[in-house]
């Protein structure tokens, strides 16, 4: 099994060394320790940071992936709970969706406006 130090986590994954330390504190990472109480990192950390960074990507909290990431700890049992807050920053994204697309259709209705007015002798300006 591959392990890395945090020096290498941070440069794979583009996060700070203090944030990775922060996260730590919130209890999403959970590295082991060396014999030098170094912390040692393995793959799975890395898939587990690289969804962390996703879910914040999305937008979600880190509050709750943090509730995310205790759920999973729990195991299979709270697969429902889990599903529950992705469904949930699902549905804030799809409004988000909504909204850009709104202003996607402005836009795009305006652009049409104005080159209707190009094309027609008599221009006006809104």
């Amino acid at each position: 099994m591959k392990t890395y130090k945090i020096s290498e986590i941070s440069k794979l994954t583009e996060l700070s060394i203090p944030t990775l330390r922060y996260y730590e504190e919130l209890g999403l990472l959970k590295p082991n320790r060396n014999s030098t109480n170094y912390r040692i990192f393995t793959d799975d950390d890395l898939r587990w940071i690289e969804f962390i960074n996703r879910a914040k990507a999305t937008g979600m909290t880190l509050s709750k992936i943090v509730d995310y990431s205790r759920l999973r700890e729990k195991g299979d049992s709270t697969i429902l709970d889990r599903i529950n807050i992705l469904a949930e920053q699902e549905t804030t994204l799809q409004v988000e969706l909504k909204k850009i697309q709104q202003h996607i259709d402005f836009l795009q209705n305006k652009k049409q406006y104005y080159t209707k007015l190009l094309d027609s002798p008599k221009k006006t300006s809104l």
